[in-house]
Order: C-alpha cells, then structure tokens, then sequence
C-alpha cells in the first residue's frame, strides 16, 4: 500500500505543488480543506480547520503522513483582528491535527509542520541558523513574529514517530504570488531598492523546498532529515538591494533604478492592503543542520533561481 499524505492547507500555493510532488512520488494524496477546488487532482475532504470531524477518519492507517501548512495568506494588513486571524487559523488547525492524532488507529509517521523564519522578527545583521534564540514577542504586532511561535508550540504532543519543523523563508517559484508582487514594480520600470536596501531576504526555490518538504515526510530516498526545527532557505541569502538588480537583470531591465523610499512603500501598502513590514524587514537565514543528510539544494544562488524561473525551465 502507499504511504496517504493528508495535507491542511493544501489549496494553497505550496500545498497544490506539494500535492502534486507527493503524487509523483507514488503517495496517495488527501487534502483538508475548506473549499474543494476543481482544479486540484487529488482527492479533497472537507473540514473546518478548528474541529474534529469525519476527515479525522483519513489519519487511519498503516502508513500515514500529514503535513500541515494551514493558515490565512499572511499578505494582508497587520491590524489586530487580522493577525489575530494570522495566529487563529495555524493554532486551531494544528491542535485540531493533533487531537486527530491521538484518535487514529495508529500513530503518524512523519509530520511535517509548516513554519516561518519570520519567528526572529527583523534579524538586523544578525546570521540566524536552528540554534539561534527565538525573541520574546508579544502575540500582535509585527505580523508573524507572534504568530509563528504559538504555531510551532501548537504541534506538541503530536502522535507522531518523526516531528520536523521547517522554518520556511520566502519561496520563489513560477507565477507564485510572492514572486508576481516583487517583480512588479521592476516591469513597470522601477525596482530599485526599497529604503537603503540593506534588509535581508532570505528565500528558497520551490524545487528545493519541494525536496525538503516530501524528505521532511519521509518520500526521498536518498534524503535523511534530522528531527526538529530546520530552516528551509537557500545558503546564500541577498540584500534587498541585491535582489532588486537580479531581477532587473533577469528581466533585462537598466542596471540602476531609483529607490523606493520606505514612505511611498507605506502608502502603497494601504492601497494594496499589504503590510509594509514585509519589505521593509528581514533575515538572513540559513539551516546549519543539513549538512550530512544527503539534501543539495538545485538552486543554491538567486541568479541560478531568477533565470531558470524566468525562461520556464524550473
């Protein structure tokens, strides 16, 4: 019999294309979601992502994996009642999992738990790997600072053999949205760095967060992955300002553009409805945990990324 991923969240960006990997590698592939789409090849069951209900009976099984990426979109404006909905909607989804869990006919045998590196806040220059020290936050603002550490807190006591945690930085992949909303101004002719460009991006190309997700549940071969927290970003995060001028290279736009003041991207925000925060912070990530497992990242360098993504090829 395959192994039956149950996925929460997987409606989403990363969720269909985690789908989509699992399937590809012969797992049978259940979705939780509130909203079944048509569009989606995999078998779907609905719940409510805050009670035990008929989909729990999908953690039964011999051979059973769950990875749970749900949550709201965090591109949002940072007012409370959203970011209280930020924390809700990963909370209540992850201890529903988690009641599942110790209900099913067996345990788990691997969890993957979705995470954020935005749980170090604005890392300034400070180089952030598993070890580092989560800052003491209060549960509002900024965004998903106070988020993220509930959300990992909420996966204890899970029924699982094999719990891993994978802080995920920004992932870069085709016509995702996060991709889409940087390269934006840089199609409209601007794209320079926002404020002094001195904040950190760290970031991941969705192949190699596909790798590390489908390792992290236990479908890569070749792939060992330690227990616990892992930071899923490539190891070479950029500046703001270098990532700007690799997409205006990318797109072959002027080498030099002028900045985007950190008050007209605030302004924008609200027009958007985005947090400006987005921008404007960042961290410089990196796993010091993955060495010896047997993971090599396919695009370890934002040109590698950048070009194979704008030609297609990825």
């Amino acid at each position: 019999m395959p192994a039956r991923v149950v996925i929460a969240g997987g409606t989403g960006y990363l969720g269909r294309a985690l789908a989509g990997a699992a399937a590809a590698r012969g797992a049978e592939v259940v979705v939780l979601t509130r909203s079944p789409r048509e569009d989606l090849d995999v078998r779907q069951v609905a719940w409510d992502g805050h009670t035990i209900g008929p989909w729990a009976r999908e953690l039964d099984g011999e051979d059973v994996r769950v990875a749970n990426l749900a949550g709201r979109l965090v591109d949002c404006r940072p007012t409370e009642a959203n970011i209280a909905e930020l924390r809700s909607s990963r909370v209540n989804a992850t201890r529903a999992l988690v009641a599942a869990s110790h209900q099913a006919s067996g345990a788990v045998r691997h969890w993957l738990q979705a995470s954020t590196t935005a749980i170090w806040s604005d890392g300034a220059d400070a180089r952030l790997t598993e070890s580092s020290p989560v800052p003491d936050v209060p549960p509002g603002l900024p965004q998903m600072t106070g988020v993220a550490a509930p959300w990992e807190a909420a996966v204890e006591g899970a029924r699982a053999e094999q719990v891993r945690i994978l802080r995920t930085s920004i992932v870069l992949g085709g016509n995702s949205p996060v991709l889409n909303r940087l390269l934006l101004p840089v199609k409209l002719g601007l794209g320079g760095p926002i404020a002094d460009g001195r904040q950190w991006f760290s970031w991941i190309h969705l192949t190699d967060w596909l790798t590390m997700a489908c390792a992290a549940l236990g479908l890569e071969e070749t792939v060992n992955l330690p227990e616990g927290v892992l930071v899923s970003a490539s190891p070479h995060p950029v500046t703001n300002a270098e990532l700007m001028a690799g997409m205006r290279r990318t797109l072959r736009r002027p080498a030099w553009a002028p900045p985007t003041p950190a008050l007209l991207l605030r302004a924008a925000a609200v027009v958007l409805r985005t947090d400006p925060q987005l921008a404007l912070t960042g961290r410089h990530a990196t796993s010091e945990r993955l060495g010896g497992t047997g993971f090599t990242f396919r695009y370890p360098h934002l040109g590698q990324a950048l070009a194979a993504l704008h030609e297609g090829t990825s």
